[in-house]
């Protein structure tokens, strides 16, 4: 098991990745990735069941969907780190002929990537697929989503929630980054949705909330908070209040970086705030 001061340290270095990443190719989508760090961290590092020795079936291993796939940059970082595929291989995010494209794909082979997630909305369908799968094979592991706050404004989540919470798909957690933020403002200017907890309850789930959604303590406690509440005839959904663009002054408490690349000044500045921790690629 990591100490607190040990998942810190990989998450400082996954922000190093991150601006990295996206400096290089000019290219990226730095704010979500920075604002979902440590849920991938404690995710990877402490919360699933999983082996490296990647194959798709995911039989007896817990499985993630990442359904919101332009946050790949901390997707890449954090499966490279975790011992999928080789750390040197970051530099390669998004330029031609590599498996780390700008959204996750299957048809590149990259160990760890079980979807194509590109277009927003559909993770959760997979997800309650692959959870279904595991219940008719005897698979007693966990199936594991994150979403956007702002992907929640595509109508195929609601069809798919609506479906796991009515065919008692229990072995489903859902996570959704409540950042309250998306490309072209905040989610409440954009297409305000009220309460989610209120909706995703008036559909059938069991929520709770991570209120501390950029806390590695707070992390590991909800989820596993949201674990003990698996096998209860309710899929469930947490909702992880995080900051987009944390561990980044100048990138918190806007969405101007939810698709935009630091220049040379703005990189220096980005890692000076977040110095080297598990040596970079």
């Amino acid at each position: 098991m990591s100490t607190t001061q040990q998942l810190q340290d990989f998450t400082q270095q996954v922000r190093r990745d991150i601006v990295r990443m996206v400096h290089a190719v000019s290219s990226g989508h730095p704010g979500g990735s920075l604002g979902c760090a440590e849920f991938f961290t404690c995710l990877y590092q402490e919360i699933m069941d999983y082996s490296t020795d990647f194959k798709m079936d995911g039989e007896n291993e817990d499985l993630f969907f990442l359904s919101n796939g332009h946050i790949s940059p901390v997707y890449y970082s954090v499966l490279a780190r975790s011992g999928f595929f080789p750390v040197a291989e970051l530099a390669t995010f998004r330029k031609l002929d590599t498996r780390l494209q700008g959204h996750p794909t299957t048809h590149e082979h990259l160990p760890g990537i079980r979807i194509a997630s590109g277009s927003l909305g559909q993770g959760m369908s997979v997800a309650i697929g692959a959870a279904q799968a595991k219940k008719l094979n005897g698979d007693d592991k966990t199936v594991y989503t994150l979403h956007g706050d702002g992907e929640l404004q595509e109508g195929q989540i609601w069809e798919a929630a609506m479906y796991a919470a009515g065919k008692k798909v229990d072995n489903l957690i859902a996570t959704v980054d409540v950042n309250e933020k998306q490309i072209d403002g905040t989610t409440d200017q954009v297409l305000a949705m009220g309460s989610l907890k209120a909706k995703f309850e008036a559909f059938g789930w069991d929520v709770l909330e991570i209120k501390e959604g950029n806390n590695v303590e707070a992390i590991l406690s909800g989820m596993a908070d949201a674990k003990t509440r698996t096998g209860k005839g309710k899929p469930v959904c947490v909702l992880l209040y995080t900051e987009m663009g944390n561990g980044i002054d100048f990138m918190m408490h806007t969405h101007a970086w939810h698709g935009k690349a630091p220049n040379d000044e703005q990189l220096a500045e980005s890692l000076a705030q977040n110095p080297e921790t598990l040596g970079d690629y």
